[in-house]
């Protein structure tokens, strides 16, 4: 049996049973939980396991690249960081590691409104990597506010969460008292006294605020309906760089964000966070890219747990691909260790699997490496595979 010092990452579900031994159940239950019946993120997964690639044999797949650029910027690897609030709970200073590993690895970053990092601070470590994520405040004053900063820094990304008009009840938060801000009770100091591979660390580092808010406040509850079509808009007018709206699951929404002037739709139905019965994004990605044409930026999430999964969200529309969940996991197994473990990985199996269906660039990853069956297993007919006529079957 594996030791729990022994926490090397090898795969999403090493990062994630690690963690959920090292991690307090209520910080565990936050980062795992989803809404209502916890169905959307099985859904989420099952779906994009059940996306079969095309194998190709004998090409010339020596050397690949798993490059990918997106708006402008050229990255290393066709993933980046999703934004994660209160991702601090993960261990003692995430933020920083998630930045450092952004920097390091030349992938993106993007920065929740939530964040226990300071705007200010993620663009002076990560430059441009950096992205900014927004979430309609209570009053449109603080919403502004928090624009007006991100502009202030240099930021060239601004991402328009839309999909949370209300947070939704996550049952697992509700049994355990998980509330922001924190309130400590004897349930929650037990909980973490008998996790101080965690608690020590953190207690030494000091507990993640939501330091960007007013009061380094985040009122979960707050209603974040002002994030509207009107408001939309009127972002659009103030922001010059890039704008993406993320959490977009509706063919009509899309096509109505794109005609807004909207720079890039991030496909998302919230890791399954937001509504149980959500469908998966994996089915809804490919109507979406139909949709709003082959050119069109569009960033995917959800379900994602391997490097084989980011070549199928490829493979399946997607520009470019963010991780969530398993990046908190594998900091919540073993910290910079656990994070660059899991990252390692993932890129290693981009490439490998692009050996596989015959790939050499990650850019030309798209429908072509879906399998679709018969007759030429790989969507099209070949010599060997077209349909025979009777009188040619007797030739010879």
């Amino acid at each position: 049996m594996r030791r729990l010092g022994d926490r090397r990452v090898f795969s999403s579900a090493d990062a994630r049973a690690l963690a959920a031994r090292r991690l307090p159940r209520l910080v565990f239950d936050f980062i795992d939980g989803a809404a209502g019946s916890e169905l959307a993120p099985e859904r989420n997964c099952r779906a994009l396991a059940d996306v079969l690639l095309q194998p190709r044999v004998l090409g010339n797949v020596g050397q690949r690249t798993i490059a990918k650029s997106i708006l402008g910027q050229a990255f290393d690897v066709p993933f980046g960081i999703a934004p994660m609030g209160m991702c601090g709970l993960a261990t003692a200073g995430a933020d920083n590691l998630l930045a450092e590993a952004a920097l390091e690895r030349n992938m993106p970053i993007c920065l929740s409104s939530a964040a226990s990092m300071s705007i200010e601070d993620l663009r002076r470590i990560a430059g441009d990597h950096a992205w900014f994520q927004l979430y309609a405040m209570p009053t449109p004053d603080q919403t502004m506010a928090l624009v007006n900063r991100a502009r202030a820094a240099g930021y060239q990304n601004l991402i328009l969460t839309v999909d949370v008009p209300q947070v939704a009840r996550r049952l697992r938060d509700v049994r355990n008292g998980f509330e922001a801000p924190f309130r400590m009770g004897p349930r929650q100091l037990l909980d973490f006294a008998m996790h101080p591979a965690w608690s020590l660390p953190m207690w030494r580092h000091g507990r993640p605020n939501p330091v960007n808010l007013d009061n380094n406040r985040f009122d979960r509850n707050a209603s974040r309906a002002g994030a509207n079509w009107a408001f939309l808009d009127q972002l659009r007018d103030l922001w010059s760089g890039n704008l993406i709206v993320k959490g977009v699951m509706s063919i009509p929404d899309a096509l109505r964000i794109r005609d807004a002037g909207a720079d890039a739709i991030w496909v998302s139905n919230h890791g399954g966070r937001q509504l149980a019965a959500a469908p998966a994004t994996s089915d809804v990605l490919p109507a979406i890219r139909a949709a709003v044409g082959q050119d069109y930026p569009l960033i995917f999430d959800s379900g994602v747990r391997s490097g084989e999964d980011v070549v199928k969200a490829l493979a399946l529309g997607a520009d470019f691909v963010m991780l969530g969940r398993p990046l908190l996991f594998a900091l919540g197994a073993n910290g910079a260790t656990g994070l660059a473990g899991l990252l390692d990985e993932f890129a290693q199996e981009i490439s490998t699997v692009m050996a596989q269906i015959g790939v050499c660039d990650a850019a030309g990853i798209g429908s072509v490496n879906l399998f679709s069956g018969p007759p030429g297993h790989d969507g099209s007919e070949t010599e060997s595979t077209a349909p025979v006529s009777l009188t040619e079957r007797h030739v010879g």
